[in-house]
């Protein structure tokens, strides 16, 4: 499957980060390092931070000047702790805008990975559609769009492709999110030489594990995770339960960081998405990618104590 070639920037950045993706059981630590973990497009090579950041919700503040440079002190919070991948969608209100606010503010972080999703109905309008949320990004093109839920993907997915061969897309992928049409996807994915697919994942909700996982491993498919917070609901619930002993062994301080560390420890995903309007807690995510990560073993004792509580 074919790809666009790692830049000078991309090379850059992943030598100046930490290059490893391998996971480690409690018994073996690992160096701490300071950048994200990175992982490998299976496309291209290029290798980005295992962590990303969403905007549904978060970022959708409309005009409110104060509440845009409190999600502009995220973003940058977020580049200074080596975040790349920004996601975002035509659905998601003012999100978009925001990000482009932020950006401009910011001095068009060189860094930014830009992926944005086509979402409308009528096939013919999707070039236009792009054309719009890039203007409101304020960038020159997308790293990745994807067809957001599969909405129209069968006209959305060729124009994307021949943007791609164009050289005005680096990258196309598909969404879905809290466990919907798995069956389409995994036919869109057999079918379709994607770069990326977009699923939700998190400690309780794990049926990607099953069948997504799989075939975007044998189909050289990069994965990015969203709602591995469930939308804070799964962390509200957890935090009222102490954090467990094991949480040590794997760095952990939060359940926050408990609960992303078992996502972007599979060692098929590519990156996962957590959104946030805080700054702390943006960090704080990007920490839970900067030490060891579960192995297999220690995963499912992860998974099984959530599942005790």
């Amino acid at each position: 499957m074919g790809g666009t070639p790692p830049s000078r920037r991309d090379l850059l950045t992943a030598a100046a980060a930490a290059a490893t993706g391998l996971a480690f059981g409690p018994g073996h630590l690992a160096a701490q390092v300071r950048s994200p973990l990175l992982r490998t497009i299976p496309s291209s090579g290029e290798r980005i931070p295992v962590v990303g950041m969403g905007s549904w919700i978060t970022f959708n503040v409309g005009r409110d000047s104060a509440l845009r440079d409190e999600c502009a002190a995220v973003m940058q919070a977020f580049f200074a702790a080596g975040g790349r991948l920004i996601d975002s969608s035509p659905m998601y209100g003012s999100s978009q805008d925001t990000i482009g606010y932020g950006l401009q503010k910011l001095g068009r972080p060189q860094a930014l990975f830009a992926a944005e999703k086509v979402w409308i109905s009528w096939g013919a309008k999707g070039q236009e559609q792009v054309e719009v949320s890039r203007g409101k990004w304020g960038v020159p093109r997308f790293d990745l769009l994807q067809v957001h839920n599969l909405l129209a993907w069968e006209s959305h997915l060729p124009m994307l492709f021949e943007m791609k061969q164009r050289g005005n897309l680096r990258y196309v992928g598909i969404t879905t999110s809290e466990g919907r049409r798995h069956d389409d996807i995994e036919r869109v994915m057999r079918a379709h030489p994607l770069d990326f697919v977009q699923v939700s994942y998190s400690i309780r909700a794990r049926e990607i594990e099953e069948r997504i996982l799989p075939l975007a491993r044998d189909r050289g498919i990069a994965v990015i995770c969203n709602r591995p917070f469930e939308q804070g609901e799964l962390v509200r619930w957890l935090t009222r339960q102490p954090l467990p002993a094991m949480a040590r062994d794997i760095g952990a301080r939060t359940w926050a960081q408990f609960v992303l560390m078992y996502v972007i420890s599979h060692p098929v995903v590519t990156c996962a998405i957590p959104a946030t309007s805080q700054v702390t807690h943006v960090r704080e995510n990007l920490e839970a990618a900067t030490g060891m990560l579960p192995d297999q073993a220690f995963r499912e004792r992860m998974a099984r104590h959530v599942a005790s509580l």
